[in-house]
């Protein structure tokens, strides 16, 4: 029995990763895959082979794309552990390129410092939407941010049916 199998929340988690291969082409082509997670940490993994550009090293639209994929993840499972249907999106970010990444590589997203989860599901529970801060990081080799995303997500209720 996989651990996945006995953890909902790791189920949920895996259940994400899976939905979000096949339903962006760009993830599947990344070669996308969860590496770990908590309530407060998400880590995206990708192989280096697929997301290499011209010069060996990890292309940076690859880099972007995972720690904002990262970012929306940590976002949508929180809310889909909570049962709560909504649309998540970025809304703005910025990125920071510090150095080249020259083997498989990861990015984690986390809560900024000045965000927490009470705050989120209060908003959203009174105005149907809510804005969350995110910030993402790529590890370099050295364990400095290779590669750095701070974000910001809006979660929007669905209309119910």
């Amino acid at each position: 029995m996989s651990a996945a199998s006995t953890d909902p929340r790791a189920a949920t988690a895996e259940a994400l990763v899976r939905f979000i291969r096949d339903e962006i082409p760009l993830a599947h082509a990344m070669d996308l895959r969860l590496e770990a997670h908590t309530p407060d940490r998400l880590s995206l993994a990708v192989p280096l082979a697929p997301n290499v550009n011209d010069k060996g090293c990890a292309f940076g639209g690859s880099l972007v794309s995972l720690m904002t994929l990262a970012g929306w993840a940590l976002v949508e499972l929180a809310l889909r552990q909570r049962g709560e249907d909504c649309d998540v999106f970025v809304s703005e970010s910025t990125v920071r390129y510090l150095a080249p990444v020259w083997t498989d590589f990861r990015a984690d997203a986390v809560l900024a410092a000045e965000s927490d989860w009470a705050t989120f599901f209060a908003t959203l529970a009174a105005r149907g939407r809510a804005r969350i801060e995110v910030n993402c990081a790529v590890p370099g080799e050295d364990g400095k941010p290779a590669a750095t995303l701070a974000a910001r997500f809006v979660a929007k209720r669905r209309a119910s049916s």
